[in-house]
């Protein structure tokens, strides 16, 4: 009888369709597409940056979630501590938001610094994207070496190979680029960054690469795993 890898692969996938990070980010970003213009003529700058930024904070929560996952699944096949898993996501996901809200405040209680912290914001949320590249990485290329260190006749272990090697792939690729266009945009000398209405094909491309994609894939693509065994 040949081993068996023992999966849920829809489980992750049903969790995301239910979690408020997957419905929060579309929602509020079909919210706020329709009526850019008038967020952009906004007077009040933590206001509009906070309405531009937050559907960003939630996909990348969203996709946090995912790299959670995987490393619960990582350190309970290798018998490792997942104790801290879950309080350590909650803690960077806090950290994340408090510091982003501060920098929406500083803003608008200073509008003379804007500018500056406008930069400063769009580079944190350039790290944050990197940050999420590196979790895909790190957790996804663990779990495709486990993985292939199964027997060849495991069932099931070619489709979970290509799995979680093209979530990883797509979900890292897409975070590095939303990562050096949010960076590009903020070192660039003129304002046609992203989010911005003189440019609606380059936002479409961008929004298309950095969201769109790495969510059809996740949702199209069962990628979890509760357990593993040979």
């Amino acid at each position: 009888m040949r081993p068996r890898l023992g999966f849920d692969p829809a489980s992750f996938v049903a969790h995301l369709r239910r979690s408020d990070g997957a419905h929060g980010d579309a929602s509020f970003r079909a919210g706020v597409f329709p009526v850019w213009r008038e967020v952009d003529a906004l007077p009040n700058a933590a206001a509009r940056a906070a309405l531009m930024d937050t559907p960003g904070l939630l996909f990348f929560t969203t996709y946090a979630l995912l790299v959670l996952f995987w490393a619960e699944i990582y350190h309970q096949a290798r018998s490792f501590p997942t104790g801290a898993l879950r309080p350590t996501f909650v803690a960077v996901n806090a950290l994340v938001y408090m510091f982003q809200g501060s920098l929406w405040a500083w803003e608008g209680a200073q509008p003379k610094v804007g500018a500056v912290l406008e930069k400063t914001s769009a580079l944190f949320l350039a790290f944050v994207c990197a940050f999420a590249a590196g979790g895909f990485l790190v957790y996804g290329g663990r779990l495709f070496a486990m993985l292939r260190r199964f027997p060849v006749e495991s069932r099931g272990r070619q489709k979970k190979l290509r799995e979680v090697g093209a979530v990883t792939a797509v979900c890292a690729t897409c975070f590095t680029i939303r990562a050096g266009m949010v960076c590009a945009s903020a070192f660039a000398e003129t304002k046609d960054g992203l989010d911005v209405m003189n440019h609606p094909v380059r936002n479409a491309i961008y929004y298309t690469t950095c969201e769109i994609a790495p969510s059809a894939l996740v949702l199209f693509i069962p990628v979890s795993y509760t357990h593993l065994r040979a």
